[in-house]
């Protein structure tokens, strides 16, 4: 496993000790570190024991190997031992190269566990674990989901979770709402999408609301200025949200809904909303005396420029 993400590498083990277990339930599990590996300790580890049950060996720390870790695995991987699994996570780097490119030359299988940092790879995420429940979240549920609780990969599998065992049906925005709406980053989001759809009201109720309640204006305009590039992105483009998504980088879901802001704005609008947010940016990150005024101003001239 080769990534930073210890969600994905956590999940890999997980399956891979299930598997193993499902074929001998007497499976030995051992866990070591390569950073605090003592010489000798992978051989002794994967030598046959006295009923010869089979051994999973899950190493950590390979980014931060020693010496003796690099020289032990290299020897054991000329000559491993038989009904043994030895499953090596390394977290990023270049410690270890000489290992890394000898696993790679062995043949042994590499298994990538980089963080989702695009909306669209969140929003797969969330719909491939409803789908391995058997259950279906809506287009505008895994938006929610995502814009809630799509931070930190293993918040977003445990939202995931508690949404499919405490609810029925599908799960949509009230779902999400119901469990998750208090977030910040969901309230940043809401706020957005009354402003770029013109409803002013909505949009002001709903920041002076965040905003009594303790919400940072920053996160605000970030939601604001994200929504407002990707209405720029689609908007004079062509094509179908497949074939957008991939060259905008942006998932279906999000060209769709950024398509149908778009109904409501012009080209000079758009300008003029971006160079607003950019001067909003600047202050509720220190260039203002008051950050609040400035965010609201924001969402004002945003929300009454839209067309509704």
């Amino acid at each position: 496993m080769y990534g930073p993400e210890d969600f994905i590498a956590g999940r890999v083990l997980e399956q891979l000790r299930a598997k193993l277990r499902a074929a001998n339930p007497e499976l030995e599990v051992t866990a070591l570190d390569a950073a605090q590996y003592p010489p000798g300790k992978l051989s002794m580890t994967a030598s046959p024991s006295l009923f010869s049950e089979p051994k999973l060996v899950e190493i950590s720390g390979l980014s931060a190997m020693n010496d003796d870790f690099l020289a032990d695995t290299l020897a054991y991987l000329a000559d491993p031992a038989p009904d043994v699994t030895v499953a090596l996570w390394h977290s990023g780097g270049t410690r270890g190269k000489k290992l890394l490119d000898a696993l790679k030359a062995a043949g042994v299988p590499r298994i990538d566990c980089q963080a989702l940092k695009k909306d669209q790879d969140k929003a797969a995420f969330v719909s491939a674990e409803f789908q391995r429940a058997r259950r279906r979240i809506d287009s505008p549920g895994v938006r929610a989901l995502v814009a809630a609780v799509g931070a930190n990969l293993s918040e977003l599998a445990a939202a995931c979770q508690q949404l499919i065992s405490d609810s029925e049906g599908t799960v949509g925005t009230e779902e999400v709402d119901k469990y998750y709406g208090g977030r910040v980053e969901a309230t940043a989001f809401r706020v957005a999408d009354a402003a770029l759809a013109g409803n002013a009201p909505l949009a002001l109720s709903t920041l002076r609301h965040a905003l009594a309640t303790g919400v940072d204006p920053v996160p605000l305009v970030a939601a604001l200025a994200m929504k407002v590039r990707q209405v720029a992105k689609v908007f004079s483009a062509r094509g179908s949200s497949a074939q957008l998504a991939r060259d905008l980088g942006m998932s279906p879901w999000q060209v769709d809904s950024a398509r149908r802001d778009a109904g409501h704005w012009t080209g000079d609008g758009l300008v003029a909303a971006i160079q607003v947010l950019a001067e909003t940016d600047a202050q509720v990150k220190g260039a203002a005396k008051d950050p609040v005024y400035a965010v609201e101003r924001a969402v004002t001239l945003i929300a009454t420029a839209a067309r509704r």
